[in-house]
């Protein structure tokens, strides 16, 4: 197994899946010897029957989204809890963990429209927050399955192709040159550079190492690459990025209840085989953002667009009746409410609050 945000954990794992206990024996009679001594004893104790009869298995051997990963090489994974969004390659013969989200795709074009900022501020919106820290949660089912990917020419493709595998390949080598170098600390700088903060002493080193003016570099082309095959301009508001995109999604609703599915890897679904983390089926009915309490005077307004559709919703949570946006921007200092109102539309047609005539409520 390997780190994706930290420095790797030196662990293998057992994955006998697909095989039964008696071809465990004789292809590896000392791995077998291990379970049996070790894992067989708390299996025999456990409740659930299949887990007890299939003890030199793994308890979930998640025999539904396998299948997408037979003939893959390598797939695309992202932390499920992280204080930056990032996707990489993982060979196939590593296996993940439970603190991974995976996506069984070997094709680049993939890896760079995830990690477009397009698709970072889709997933910060619908995702939650968990922890102390407040990082964002990636769930599948609420920030991939409704995320609509552009509808890219080849020729966008095969730039969008060409960047994410630059992307993928720099900091893989810089982290082999760099052992202590984790993805976390880079783009904690790649962020700082981004918002042109100034570096400390371990940020220089961090800088050095990964060369994180390289990744943003690469992250901006991508940007722009995406957005070019989104038919966008360049450098649109967050706020915009996700008011098109939901306009997107609805569109595709549209699409796929008249029979036309945009499948994202064509070979695979065609056959029926829409497996978990495959399938792209245009749906809203499980986003929601997540919220937490407002004081009724006014505060400062969040930075970031996900915490910021939060406060205004959870504003509206708090109101009697439908507000404004002049009336939400009021409980926020120096919030104003020209700024209020795309978000507040937004939110409405996320369905995660209802517009009337008389201003918005939940």
């Amino acid at each position: 197994m390997t780190g994706i945000t930290t420095r790797p954990r030196s662990v293998y794992v057992i994955d006998f899946y697909g095989l039964k206990a008696d071809e465990v024996l004789a292809k590896y009679p000392r791995a077998y010897q291990h379970l049996l001594e070790y894992v067989k004893p708390e299996r025999d104790a456990n409740r659930d029957k299949a887990i007890r009869e299939n003890w030199w298995l793994h308890g979930r051997t998640r025999s539904s989204f396998r299948p997408a990963l037979f003939g893959l090489t390598r797939y695309i994974v992202s932390p499920r809890v992280a204080k930056h969004r990032f996707f990489q390659f993982l060979e196939s013969e590593i296996i993940p963990d439970d603190k991974l989200n995976v996506f069984a795709f070997d094709d680049a074009y993939q890896l760079g429209v995830l990690s477009s900022q397009a698709h970072v501020v889709w997933a910060l919106a619908a995702g939650g927050r968990l922890g102390v820290g407040n990082d964002p949660v990636y769930d599948g089912s609420r920030c991939f399955q409704p995320f609509p990917f552009p509808a890219a020419t080849l020729a966008q493709q095969a730039r969008i192709r060409e960047l994410a595998e630059q992307l993928d390949a720099h900091r893989k080598r810089q982290q082999a040159q760099h052992p202590s170098l984790t993805l976390t600390d880079l783009y904690n700088v790649v962020e700082k550079l981004r918002a042109v903060q100034p570096l400390s002493a371990k940020d220089q080193t961090v800088n050095q190492q990964g060369l994180a003016s390289v990744v943003l570099s690469l992250h901006q082309q991508l940007d722009a690459a995406v957005a070019e095959a989104y038919a966008w301009p360049p450098a649109l508001p967050e706020a915009e990025i996700l008011t098109r995109l939901v306009r997107l999604n609805h569109e595709r609703a549209r699409e796929e209840q008249a029979g036309h599915v945009r499948y994202l890897r064509p070979a695979y679904q065609a056959k029926g085989n829409k497996e978990q983390g495959i399938g792209n089926t245009v749906t809203q009915a499980d986003l929601a953002l997540a919220v937490s309490p407002v004081p009724s005077s006014p505060i400062p307004f969040p930075t970031e667009l996900a915490q910021q559709m939060q406060a205004l919703r959870d504003a509206l949570q708090q109101a009697t009746q439908p507000q404004t946006a002049a009336q939400v921007a009021a409980g926020f200092k120096r919030l104003k409410a020209e700024k209020v109102e795309p978000l507040l539309a937004t939110l409405a047609a996320l369905s995660l609050v209802r517009q009337t005539p008389e201003g918005y409520a939940v």
